[in-house]
């Protein structure tokens, strides 16, 4: 019998076919390699606004953990979210784009990794900055590249878990805020869901999530 006798299916389960082999791929994607999400609040501001939509890769932390400098997504450790901060797929088609990471989830923060766990994060010295082990940062991405607004804490940070903070530093509620929380302010490792890649939206500031050099001489 020659090649050309073979049966087809029929193009309505050829179809189905792609369709399924598509969603498929497509929750694959979200669960090991990216997802998409939009910017909630502030909190991150000059370099992520609000309503940005950003991409969020998951390989860097196959095998590891987040790095100082990282700017993360991770789940809401309890009671950080406001309601201003969370959407809601509104209607079948949003929620199906949810499932497969189409569309933008909300219901997450995002914040840059200052202290990693052993870490000794310490706020502040004479000029209002930071000091992580001992070593004061110049972190020129904050709103205004302006220091801390005077805020006192020395936290040494747990195995396991990360010392977060956003870049505009007067309208963020990280760590700082969430010091008398049950957790500390902490982070746990296992709650962020990946690495804060690429902003997709809107287009003219499309464009990759840089990492700072500020951590580089922090050991």
């Amino acid at each position: 019998m020659s090649g050309t006798d073979s049966k087809h299916l029929p193009v309505w389960q050829e179809s189905i076919l792609l369709v399924v082999t598509a969603l498929l791929m497509a929750v694959i994607v979200k669960g090991f390699f990216l997802q998409a999400f939009y910017i909630p609040s502030q909190s991150m501001e000059p370099g992520l606004l609000v309503n940005d939509k950003i991409l969020v890769q998951k390989v860097s932390y196959w095998f590891g953990s987040p790095h100082r400098g990282d700017v993360v997504v991770f789940d809401d450790p309890g009671g950080w979210l406001g309601q201003a901060e969370t959407i809601t797929a509104h209607n079948p088609v949003q929620k199906g784009l949810e499932l497969i990471g189409l569309f933008p989830t909300g219901g997450h923060l995002i914040k840059r990794v200052v202290g990693v766990g052993g870490d000794r994060v310490v706020c502040c010295d004479s000029a209002g900055r930071l000091s992580v082990n001992g070593t004061a940062l110049d972190e020129s991405y904050l709103m205004g590249g302006a220091p801390m607004d005077g805020q006192k804490f020395d936290v040494e940070v747990p195995d396991g878990h990360l010392w977060v903070m956003g870049d505009n530093r007067g309208n963020s509620a990280d760590s700082r805020v969430h010091l008398g929380d049950p957790g500390g302010g902490f982070v746990a490792e296992e709650q962020v869901v990946g690495k804060a890649w690429l902003r997709v939206w809107p287009l003219n500031r499309m464009g990759l999530v840089r990492d700072p050099d500020t951590f580089a001489q922090v050991s």
